[in-house]
């Protein structure tokens, strides 16, 4: 089982070196996409000491909320099946990710279930009510002039609502996935070549939760995908991004099944990273 870990990260560079600590194994590689705004070289030196560490060259500036993300996963999953490297599985994760259960759990898992895509995903018209404004009006978040946001109520106010091109089923909800390198290949070719799909989502907020989902929900792929992502986020504080995961949450974590947890930043609570390095360890 070979599988390629795709990290975006934008900050705290001792933070990724110790979650590319806990995903080295064997025939796993690891790449690195910093955001291009930031300086790369804080990272670098972190890494130095690894194998099987590469940084993706084709970097973008990321805009939160615009398609800057999916240009970056894009890019990144380009260089990574253009490497000449043969892998199983590609994971996308953040910085903010760390494994909650031993990797070789992990590695086993794919091995014993080829060829699927681990993503969650709701029905926006069904289930996701809060993103149906994603689909049906327009956004202007990549856009950069006085008065936009004027501009995109306007445009709001007096045009019809918008519609999925080619009959599309919107659906999404987490950005994150590990997917078969069959379905990233998908993805890639896909958005290289559909103008629509990308026209679309250019003028939604957040497409990066929904747009991987929604292109192999309407794919002669979709039996691959599997509604789970296989990542611990705990939503109950009804905000926009998940809540940080601490301590006090370590029983939560442990009992979830899922092999990754997120949102951990260090520098607010590093006991519970060590508390799941212990367990870890002790498996």
């Amino acid at each position: 089982m070979k599988i390629a870990h795709l990290i975006l990260a934008h900050a705290n560079p001792s933070q990724i070196k110790r979650l590319v600590q806990h995903l080295k194994y064997n025939g796993a590689h690891i790449y690195i996409h910093i955001d291009a705004k930031i300086e790369i070289t804080p990272f670098v030196q972190e890494m130095k000491s690894f194998d099987q560490v590469f940084f993706i060259k084709n970097r973008t500036k990321i805009k939160w909320g615009g398609y800057t993300m999916i240009d970056a996963t894009i890019q990144s999953f380009r260089e990574i099946l253009d490497s000449g490297n043969q892998y199983d599985y590609i994971q996308l994760m953040s910085g903010q990710d760390y494994p909650i259960r031993p990797l070789s759990e992990f590695h086993k898992f794919l091995e014993h279930n080829p060829g699927k895509a681990f993503m969650h995903y709701l029905s926006v018209f069904g289930e996701w009510h809060e993103a149906i404004t994603r689909v049906t009006e327009y956004h202007l978040v990549n856009f950069d002039f006085p008065g936009k946001y004027t501009v995109e109520k306007i445009i709001n106010k007096i045009l019809p609502d918008r519609k999925m091109p080619l009959n599309y089923t919107p659906v999404g909800r987490s950005q994150w996935f590990t997917a078969s390198s069959d379905c990233i290949k998908y993805l890639v070719t896909y958005l290289e070549k559909s103008g629509a799909i990308r026209r679309f989502f250019k003028l939604s907020w957040a497409p990066d939760e929904m747009i991987f989902q929604t292109i192999l929900y309407n794919s002669p792929l979709k039996d691959k995908m599997v509604n789970d992502n296989l990542l611990y986020l705990d939503w109950s504080a009804g905000q926009p991004n998940p809540k940080v995961l601490t301590i006090d949450d370590k029983d939560a974590i442990l009992n979830s099944g899922k092999f990754f947890g997120r949102k951990f930043v260090a520098a607010k609570d590093e006991k519970i990273l060590d508390f799941l390095d212990q367990q870890i360890a002790a498996i």
